[in-house]
């Protein structure tokens, strides 16, 4: 991105370079000689950001394949139960039988133990992570219609934070993939 701002600045420098030239005592080939000097490291940038916009490119679609691999591997149903016992504590293996006074309690442990154990997560934990989020969300369809507005609102809010602490995983690999040189990732 570093490229795209120094691409910015010096096209302005150019707009500014321009207009100081006509303000000066040269002569046309002089500011010929100016303006086709600015033009060849105006191309040169135009050139390094659209390699870097390629490499980008191939980075980030490598990184959405192995995502998308990933997740086409069944989770493990071992695993799973695990992971729901980690995060859901006490309320795993009893999401069926919430009801509207008691649907909070699975979203604000799983809340906590994902704010708590997020920083060790691999992607693969991730999706084990919102696997037993979406059984959580299902236990809360079966008792939707009846859930006060109030508890609708907090529940509404713990699914919005869990949604921004995956979201903040996605962000902070992709920005890794993105950042390895070329040659790196496997080019």
């Amino acid at each position: 991105m570093k490229t795209f701002s120094s691409f910015a600045a010096h096209a302005l420098a150019l707009g500014a370079l321009a207009s100081l030239l006509t303000a000066c005592d040269s002569t046309p080939r002089e500011r010929q000689a100016v303006v086709r000097e600015q033009s060849r490291k105006l191309d040169t940038l135009a050139r390094q950001g659209g390699k870097t916009l390629a490499r980008l490119g191939r980075q980030t679609a490598q990184y959405d394949a192995a995502n998308r691999a990933r997740r086409a591997e069944p989770l493990s149903p071992a695993r799973k139960k695990i992971m729901a016992a980690n995060l859901l504590g006490p309320y795993a293996g009893h999401l069926d039988a919430m009801m509207p006074a008691t649907i909070g309690g699975p979203y604000q442990q799983l809340l906590q133990q994902t704010r708590a154990r997020r920083q060790a997560w691999t992607d693969r934990d991730w999706d084990y992570a919102r696997a037993v989020y979406a059984d959580v969300n299902a236990a809360l369809a079966r008792v939707r219609l009846d859930l006060p507005a109030r508890d609708e609102l907090r529940v509404r809010a713990w699914q919005a934070e869990f949604v921004a602490l995956q979201a903040g995983h996605t962000a902070a690999g992709l920005h890794a993939a993105t950042r390895r040189p070329a040659a790196a990732a496997g080019r």
